[in-house]
């Protein structure tokens, strides 16, 4: 265990962005996974921005690459338009 102040609060900082981040990560994989469960195209687009959003956001937060967000944007996208 820490024994310097600094370092025990570290400790309680990166236990707390840890939980953060497996939360907001499941729940962006449990809303990529909803999208690619739809079949209708109207209603999976209605809700393909907001998990762009969310995909986005955990790129931004460094939760996830960059890239690996861009990869999973493009492979939604391609899903949504051959549901026509």
């Amino acid at each position: 265990m820490a024994n310097h102040k600094a370092t025990k609060k570290d400790v309680r900082q990166s236990a707390k962005r840890r939980e953060r981040n497996r939360y907001y990560g499941k729940t962006t994989r449990n809303a990529v996974r909803d999208l690619k469960d739809l079949s209708d195209k109207a209603a999976a687009g209605d809700k393909m921005p907001s998990v762009i959003a969310m995909i986005d956001k955990l790129a931004k937060r460094g939760v996830i690459h960059k890239n690996k967000a861009s990869n999973l944007k493009s492979k939604l996208a391609q899903r949504l338009n051959k549901l026509a």
